[in-house]
């Protein structure tokens, strides 16, 4: 039971009781309703303008960043793994395949170049994540551009490669004559007496003695420059441009098994032995020259002899006898 409510009567100084009407009653629900409002609006302005409760959309968006800090945690580990991987390749190509083809190495600040000038990730600042994202953004563009200069390198070291292989064929590196048609090897590269003046002169080449008509082998992959009689001394004679500075020269030919402007590959057929030109007897005599200057042709045997048959070659080639030319 609700207890009675009074007010004090100041003109008759006595306590009158309250009638609790029913518009009484409506009025205070109806002022206490408004106010319930009011206070509860307020309280809501309040509390959504500060850090103490967030809205349905904060609390998606707050998900949705903390997913995307873990990708991009995640993609930084992988790029851990992308640089280790790329950074063995990097000491690959410079201490193994450049070295192999003798090509200068990278240097280190070039291949780990940063970029300078102006912060071209000034648009990347600002945000909650900027210092992850920044990081990632520029470690993908350091990575990109290594790849490139890696991608660059490889290309280089494949044409390097080619070159190498062209380089291998080239070079003169067997015996022009097959060592069971020689009768003898007549004489070495240097000082040798001449046989028509017996006087002492510079030999520039070596004469392998042979039965006229035996074949005579291109030393390495080239093209045929000449196949004529018309140089002074040699007769009937071939040169071979193997590219890379080296010419050999084969003469005293008694045929011709090629003509000028010829593609020859190492031990394909070039001729037969003769005694044309200023010689003596019926024999080869076979320079090779390298950027213009005449070098001894025993250092080039790699390919056609065994150990004993160089080490017997050298022996015979170093003797300063008569030569047959």
């Amino acid at each position: 039971m609700s207890k009675t409510k009074y007010y004090f009567d100041s003109d008759n100084l006595e306590f009158v009781p309250i009638k609790n009407t029913l518009g009484n009653r409506i009025y205070r629900l109806s002022l206490f309703l408004i106010s319930s409002v009011i206070f509860g609006a307020f309280i809501t302005v309040i509390l959504f303008n500060t850090d103490f409760v967030d809205t349905p959309k904060e609390i998606v968006q707050e998900r949705e960043i903390d997913n995307y800090e873990l990708q991009l945690k995640v993609l930084n580990k992988k790029l851990e793994q992308v640089e280790s991987t790329l950074a063995n390749i990097e000491k690959r190509d410079n201490n193994l395949y450049r070295a192999y083809f003798e090509a200068s190495p990278i240097p280190e600040d070039q291949r780990k170049a940063g970029f300078g000038g102006i912060n071209r990730y000034d648009y990347l600042e600002g945000f909650e994540s900027s210092d992850l994202i920044v990081n990632t953004t520029e470690r993908l563009d350091i990575l990109t551009k290594e790849l490139v200069i890696q991608s660059k390198s490889l290309d280089e070291i494949e044409l390097l490669a080619k070159n190498k292989e062209s380089l291998l064929s080239s070079i003169p590196s067997i015996q022009p004559v097959n060592s069971s048609d020689l009768r003898r090897m007549a004489s070495g590269y240097g000082y040798r007496i001449d046989p028509f003046t017996k006087a002492r002169r510079m030999h520039f080449g070596m004469d392998f003695s042979a039965p006229r008509g035996t074949e005579i082998y291109a030393t390495g992959d080239g093209t045929v420059t000449r196949a004529d009689s018309r140089a002074a001394g040699f007769g009937k004679h071939v040169r071979i441009d193997h590219g890379f500075g080296y010419v050999t020269i084969y003469a005293h030919l008694n045929s011709f098994k090629v003509v000028k402007g010829d593609k020859v590959k190492r031990g394909e057929p070039i001729g037969t032995v003769g005694s044309t030109g200023r010689s003596v007897a019926p024999h080869l005599h076979y320079e090779i020259v390298k950027d213009g200057v005449k070098i001894n042709p025993i250092n080039f045997y790699s390919g056609s002899l065994s150990p004993a048959e160089f080490e017997e070659l050298v022996k015979i080639a170093s003797q300063e006898n008569q030569s047959l030319d």
